[in-house]
């Protein structure tokens, strides 16, 4: 996934802007995750996602399931009047909505991962205007808008590299996620503390960016101390190895991160991958031709197995010397098109380990990373 130009020209941008000074914002009192006037409106229009239905009730007139219907995003019009506290969910009730979305439908099997992340990414970009419209502290703030953008790179990254991905539309998932990171940014550089998974969110940040000129020199404006927690460090040291064109390391660090970490790179593995590739072809290319075993790229590169091995090399025009050698003949390497982004089971999908994603996201395993600030050594 190639990386878009963030609004305003920051990275991780927002189009959510904040209230003015002075403006005495209220504080949500909706306990439900939709209130009742839009779950009856959207009833009545037929407009309920299907996921929102009450179980039985698919037919000619679809009733909307309290615990189930979520709350729609709804951009917000110039001169209406802001909704008023009963349309707007409370951080708590915005937590547990996430906390819904992460275990209740992210990991529906019934689903398609497009169907899901469509679905997932609007109902997060609605928590995320019910937080800005409301005057939360900037603690609990942090807290709702890391476990949603933790959620949206889940969901994202479980769209694979299928070409036909339905309602889901990569660049505006890709616009959610900057826009995700934007919000949770400003609200650290407001100050108000203390946010234990700053240092994670910060690295997820330059991981998702990886190769950002921008957002490296965002990172580096940071506070020495949290720059010096180990997943901010590590982040650095993937994008040191990405910028070199270092594979073995960088693929070797990839290795080891956790999962959401692994989420939010895995839009630049494609990439890393053609580059290393083509590196290997101007090395060992030559008229006669020069066979590597298959293995041998499938360490080096972090691939799934032989057969991701052999349709990397034949997307890129290199012949294979029967199923476990590839030949670099001189004048064959070919770049055509997006670099396959392959399924990235080694480097992402085996990082769960057994957990649930509702697990990761609200951080409750111990290695998922939260880091404390200290002071360099």
């Amino acid at each position: 996934m190639h990386l878009g130009r963030p609004a305003r020209g920051l990275v991780g941008g927002d189009t959510t802007r904040p209230p003015m000074p002075g403006c005495e914002l209220p504080v949500g009192t909706c306990p439900d995750m939709c209130p009742a006037a839009e779950r009856a409106q959207r009833e009545k229009e037929r407009r309920l996602h299907r996921f929102e239905v009450a179980p039985g009730c698919l037919g000619d007139r679809p009733r909307a399931d309290p615990q189930r219907a979520v709350k729609e995003y709804s951009r917000p019009a110039a001169g209406k009047a802001r909704p008023p506290p009963n349309q707007l969910r409370p951080p708590p009730v915005l937590l547990a909505t996430v906390r819904y979305l992460a275990g209740e439908v992210a990991e529906r099997a019934d689903a398609s991962p497009a169907e899901v992340a469509s679905f997932v990414a609007d109902r997060l970009r609605a928590v995320r205007l019910d937080l800005a419209l409301q005057g939360a502290g900037d603690a609990e703030a942090a807290v709702v808008l890391e476990a949603a953008l933790a959620v949206l790179l889940a969901v994202v990254a479980r769209l694979g590299p299928d070409a036909a991905r339905g309602a889901a539309d990569p660049g505006l998932l890709q616009a959610q996620v900057q826009e995700g990171f934007g919000s949770l940014r400003r609200c650290y550089a407001r100050g108000a503390g203390p946010h234990p998974r700053q240092a994670a969110f910060q690295g997820l940040f330059l991981l998702y960016n990886l190769g950002s000129v921008e957002a490296l020199h965002e990172v580096l404006q940071l506070p020495a101390a949290l720059r010096f927690c180990p997943a901010l460090r590590t982040a650095l040291a993937v994008d040191s190895a990405f910028r070199e064109g270092n594979a073995a390391r960088l693929f070797r660090l990839l290795r080891t991160l956790p999962y959401l970490q692994s989420c939010a790179v895995q839009c630049h593995v494609g990439r890393a991958r053609r580059g290393a590739l083509a590196r290997l072809a101007r090395a060992l290319s030559t008229p006669k031709g020069q066979t590597l075993p298959l293995g041998f790229m499938i360490h080096l590169l972090a691939l799934d197995g032989p057969e991701e091995a052999r349709e990397l090399c034949q997307a890129h025009g290199l012949p294979l010397d029967g199923q476990e050698r590839v030949v670099f003949l001189r004048g064959r390497y070919t770049e055509e098109g997006l670099p396959p982004a392959g399924t990235c089971k080694v480097l992402v999908g085996s990082k769960l380990r057994g957990r649930t994603l509702e697990e990761v996201v609200m951080a409750e395993e111990e290695d998922e990373g939260v880091d404390r600030p200290t002071s360099p050594a």
